[in-house]
């Protein structure tokens, strides 16, 4: 996969648009279905959707965790104190009764490296939710005692 990333150009001088994410999008995942805008896939077996808003200068890339009712009040402390410390550029987040992941970011601004990284923190984050919360390896000002953190490389 890394491979045929790198085949594709880093839109330093272009601005992101749709077009550009969908090429990203149908090399990151393993199945993806969907129209220019509102893409439904499969990421190293994981559901995943990338939502734009070109209009707006807006994208998000989400997971669902589980259903918001099952999600415990120990589940929903440390997933919030994970969107402090531990989920770096993703949050733990609520909308229509499901626990959701979610990278939110300008759309023109990306590079192609920062929605690389983003497919990767949504993962881990959804993968780790129930254990460590965690998107990446750092943590980011938690004066806890730190735990080993090993996330799977994407």
């Amino acid at each position: 996969m890394i491979v045929m990333l790198s085949c594709l150009p880093n839109q330093v001088d272009a601005q992101m648009d749709n077009d550009k994410l969908e090429k990203i999008i149908y090399v990151m995942s393993d199945s993806v279905v969907g129209t220019n805008g509102v893409w439904e896939m499969q990421v190293k077996g994981m559901p995943m959707m990338c939502i734009t808003d070109q209009t707006n200068n807006r994208m998000r890339i989400i997971a669902p965790v589980k259903e918001a009712k099952d999600v415990t009040e120990e589940e929903m402390k440390a997933a919030m104190e994970a969107n402090f410390h531990t989920a770096l550029d993703v949050r733990y987040a609520v909308s229509n009764d499901i626990m959701w992941v979610a990278y939110i970011h300008p759309l023109k601004e990306l590079t192609k490296d920062q929605v690389i990284n983003a497919f990767s923190q949504v993962y881990n984050a959804t993968l780790t939710f129930g254990t460590l919360y965690t998107s990446t390896e750092l943590s980011f000002g938690t004066q806890e005692k730190k735990k080993k953190r090993k996330t799977k490389r994407f």
